[in-house]
C-alpha cells in the first residue's frame, strides 16, 4: 500500500459569530493576511529605527510615513491581488459575471495582481512625498516573505492550491472529489504534492531567513535596491521551482494540455505562474547585478 499522509481535519474557519442574523467567520486565510501585514509592519519599521543599516545612516522614510504607506499597500494588495485573479486566471467567466468580482469573500486573489497593486501605490506614495523608490521597496520586501509563509500555510489548511499526484512518502490525501480525480484505479486513493507547504518553505520561511540575513548582519540596505533585487529573483525562482509540483488551475487543463501549460513550446511549456514569475525573477537579477555595480562604484 502506498505510504501517504492523510490530510488534518483542521476547520478553514477558526470561529463563527452570529449576528443580526447573519454568521460572521474569521478564517486562517483573512488572519494570515492581517497578521503577515503587521509582522511585515515591525520588521520594516525596526530597520528604519536603525539608522546604520541604511546608506549614509539615513533611513529612506519615516516611521510615520511607513504607517502612511501601509494604508497604501493595503488597498493595492487587495485591489491588485484580486483584479490579477480575474485578469490572468479567469477573465471570461468574470466577463460574463462582473458583479462576482466585488465577492472577494469567495476567494480568488493573485499574488503577482497584489504584487503589482503595491508597486502602483508605492510609486505614487513615494513620488508624492519624494522618497526614494529603490531604498522604499527595500524597506516594503524585506518583512513580505512573512505574510506568503502564512498564506501558503492557510492555502494548506483550505485544501487549495495543492499539487500534482505523487507517489513519495509526503504525499497528501487532500480531500474533495476535484482532489482525488487523479485516474486512479477505482477505490484507491490519490496522494498529491503538497506544494503549498513547498511554497510556504522556499518564498517564505528561506526568503525571509535570506533577506533578515542581508539587511541586518551583511549591510544590504546600504545599497538601495539590493533587498528589493533579491526578493524579486528569490520568489521568481521558488514560484518556478514549486510549478513543476503545483496542479494547475482547471480552466488551464485540456485533454491535450494535461499539465495546464499557458505557453507551449513543442515538449515543454510553463504554466501561468511560471510566465508570470519569469519576469519577476529578470528583474531582481538585473537589479541586484546593478546594486553590486553601484556598491563598488
Amino acid at each position: 500500500m502506498q505510504a501517504m499522509i492523510e490530510f488534518p481535519d483542521i476547520s478553514p474557519e477558526i470561529f463563527t459569530l452570529p449576528l443580526f442574523g447573519m454568521e460572521f467567520a474569521l478564517r486562517w486565510y483573512a488572519l494570515a493576511y492581517i497578521v503577515g501585514i503587521l509582522v511585515a509592519w515591525r520588521i520594516s519599521l525596526a530597520a528604519l529605527r536603525r539608522p546604520a543599516l541604511w546608506r549614509a545612516q539615513i533611513p529612506p522614510m519615516t516611521a510615520r510615513q511607513l504607517e502612511d504607506l501601509l494604508t497604501w499597500i493595503v488597498l493595492g494588495i487587495i485591489l491588485g491581488g484580486r483584479l490579477g485573479f480575474v485578469l490572468f486566471y479567469q477573465p471570461g467567466y468574470y466577463l460574463q459575471n462582473p458583479l462576482e468580482i466585488l465577492r472577494i469573500w469567495q476567494g480568488g486573489m493573485s499574488f503577482h495582481g497584489g504584487f503589482l497593486g503595491v508597486v502602483i501605490a508605492t510609486l505614487v506614495y513615494c513620488a508624492r512625498h519624494r522618497i526614494p523608490i529603490l531604498s522604499a521597496g527595500d524597506t516594503i520586501v524585506l518583512g513580505a516573505p512573512v505574510g506568503l509563509l502564512l498564506g501558503r500555510i492557510a492555502n494548506f489548511i483550505n485544501a487549495e492550491l495543492w499539487g500534482r499526484p505523487t507517489d513519495l512518502p509526503w504525499g497528501v490525501a487532500f480531500p474533495g472529489a476535484a482532489a482525488q480525480a487523479c485516474g486512479q484505479p477505482l477505490g484507491e486513493i490519490c496522494a498529491r504534492h503538497p506544494s503549498q507547504l513547498y511554497e510556504a518553505a522556499l518564498e517564505g520561511a528561506l526568503l525571509l531567513a535570506v533577506l533578515l540575513w542581508l539587511a541586518f548582519r551583511r549591510g544590504a540596505l546600504h545599497v538601495p535596491g539590493r533587498i528589493f533585487g533579491v526578493f524579486l529573483a528569490g520568489y521568481g525562482a521558488a514560484r518556478v521551482i514549486v510549478e513543476h509540483f503545483r496542479q494547475a488551475d482547471a480552466q488551464f487543463i485540456t485533454p491535450d494540455n494535461p499539465l495546464g501549460h499557458v505557453l507551449r513550446l513543442g515538449d515543454w511549456g510553463l504554466s501561468m505562474g511560471q510566465l508570470l514569475s519569469l519576469p519577476m525573477l529578470l528583474v531582481g537579477l538585473a537589479l541586484i547585478v546593478a546594486a553590486n555595480r553601484l556598491a563598488r562604484a
